[in-house]
């Protein structure tokens, strides 16, 4: 039996995902829920989302992407004008 290692940057709790996003411009973080039931849109490989942050305090802009295996799992995330803030991080 093979064991996942837990993604470092999208933490799942219940039927949600939380992620953090740090933007380019200004370094302000945007916490961001993910819920499972809603947002994620099926694909032939599993699911994908794909979301717009606009960061309440600078208005800087990132989209976040991020593709599931059909169990949900995080297979690939990827983010345009920001970057994943590492889970352990998290204050």
């Amino acid at each position: 039996m093979f064991f996942r290692k837990p993604d470092p940057h999208v933490k799942p709790e219940g039927m949600a995902y939380w992620v953090r996003v740090r933007t380019e411009k200004s370094g302000e973080v945007v916490p961001l829920r993910i819920s499972r039931a809603s947002e994620l849109s099926p694909t032939a490989e599993g699911y994908y989302v794909r979301k717009v942050i606009v960061a309440p305090e600078s208005l800087d802009r990132a989209v976040l992407e991020i593709w599931f295996d059909r169990r949900a799992r995080v297979v690939r995330k990827a983010c345009e004008g920001g970057e994943l803030v590492p889970i352990k991080e998290w204050t």
